[in-house]
């Protein structure tokens, strides 16, 4: 299994692409695919048939996955996307911002 430095619900900032700049909150996380999906970043078009009788089918709007290595948490103190630190021994380890020294939740 491989780890990933966010979780579910962090606020983080996009490194590179054409999404670069854009924060947004993590939505959900693969750790085996090394993937984030980021709320209202990386959007695509997905066509979608009707599956059931009478539902419509067309276009819609959903965000698509991107790699966790290009997307940075975004300090809640300081505002700044920044690094992750670790303090802390054990159960009582926590992560911390490397600008400020806060830590996140």
């Amino acid at each position: 299994m491989n780890k990933v430095h966010v979780k579910t619900g962090d606020t983080v900032e996009v490194l590179s692409g054409k999404n670069r700049g854009k924060r947004g909150k993590v939505m959900q996380v693969a750790p085996a695919e090394g993937k984030v999906i980021v709320e209202g970043v990386n959007i695509v078009t997905k066509h979608v048939k009707p599956r059931k009788m009478g539902e419509a089918g067309g276009l819609i709007k959903a965000e698509s996955a991107l790699y966790a290595d290009k997307v940075q948490l975004v300090c809640p103190k300081c505002g700044k996307a920044t690094r992750v630190g670790r303090t802390g021994v054990g159960r009582d380890k926590k992560r911390v911002c490397k600008k400020c020294g806060a830590q996140f939740e």
